[in-house]
């Protein structure tokens, strides 16, 4: 469940910045995002959301692309910094 400040990744427009708030998932599929950088805390951007197949996002500078099933387990909020 997220709050109304809270978002799903897949959800987002290109260009939205946000911050990791959590993965769910299993253990595996949390550890392998974790690797690629999806942590609590971190800046995301989204880079391209088509609505359908993987997207693209930038995590500590680096290009990342996800399944639109593993994007749908990343929970943010928006930066604090966009809402300024």
């Amino acid at each position: 469940m997220t709050s109304s400040s809270e978002f799903i990744l897949s959800d987002l427009p290109d260009g939205f910045c946000g911050v990791v708030a959590r993965v769910t998932g299993g253990r595996d599929l949390a550890a392998r995002l974790a690797a690629m950088g999806l942590t609590a805390g971190t800046e995301i951007v989204v880079l391209q959301n088509r609505g359908f197949g993987p997207m693209l996002a930038r995590v500590r500078d680096t290009r990342i692309a996800l399944g639109r099933s593993q994007a749908g387990l990343v929970t943010v909020y928006e930066c604090p910094s966009a809402s300024a």
